[in-house]
């Protein structure tokens, strides 16, 4: 009896050294939610190890982390695929929403322009913005004249405005540039304050006024007057 029972704790023992795999994916049946698509997870750490097709992404709190296993990796980080395990890795740059690899960037967060891998402020000399890109390459023409000074479609009646003008693309020789989007830009613009329709009524009220003071000062010395004249 002793020695079936010895035979049989033995056989189980090799099998769970032979596939310790298995022996972990059993431990974590009673896991939180988040611990269902692991390998390998704990109530504490989140996800350790990921099948092959997803990719483990460590969220770091403080002195905290978290593991999750991903089909995708979020904003600000891309995909490393590795023999043992494929990991989500941090993009170099902060300004970088999206990147090919460490120093690769494809796509900038707002405010920023990509060019080349990188995520700009400004597009560099020789290259215009174009969406969320900077184009090189382009031949535009010269800018065209301001538009008339404007605020809510009327041009009096404000203290300050805006103007704008635009450039468009000026195709050279077949193949010699790429089509380049009309390039625009606006500045800040000193308004007549007062409109002509306005400027006339103050002229008219202004008129009216006159005539009164007139009229006053005539019937005062009117008034004045001994009977009979001078």
């Amino acid at each position: 009896m002793h020695l079936r029972l010895f035979v049989i704790l033995t056989l189980v023992s090799n099998a769970m050294m032979l596939n310790p795999t298995a022996t972990k994916r059993s431990a974590t049946k009673d896991a939180p939610e988040d611990c269902r698509s692991c390998l390998v997870c704990s109530r504490e750490n989140g996800c350790e190890s990921c099948p092959d097709k997803l990719f483990l992404f460590l969220n770091r709190e403080d002195m905290r982390q978290h593991g999750s296993c991903l089909h995708s990796c979020p904003a600000g980080h891309y995909g490393l695929r590795g023999q043992d395990m494929n990991r989500c890795m941090k993009c170099k740059a902060s300004d970088c929403e999206r990147c090919f690899n460490k120093d690769f960037c494809t796509k900038c967060k707002g405010g920023f322009q990509l060019f080349k891998g990188k995520c700009l402020t400004s597009c560099p000399e020789g290259t215009i913005p174009h969406l969320t890109d900077c184009i090189e390459g382009c031949q535009l023409s010269l800018w065209g004249e301001w538009s008339p000074c404007e605020r809510n479609g009327l041009r009096c009646g404000f203290r300050w405005g805006r103007q704008s003008r635009s450039r468009e693309s000026r195709r050279g020789p077949e193949g010699a540039s790429p089509q380049c989007p009309t390039q625009h830009e606006s500045r800040k613009c000193r308004m007549k304050k007062k409109c002509p329709e306005e400027r006339r009524k103050n002229e008219r009220r202004g008129e009216r006024k006159r005539g009164r003071k007139q009229q006053r000062l005539l019937n005062n010395t009117t008034a004045t007057e001994p009977p009979g004249g001078t």
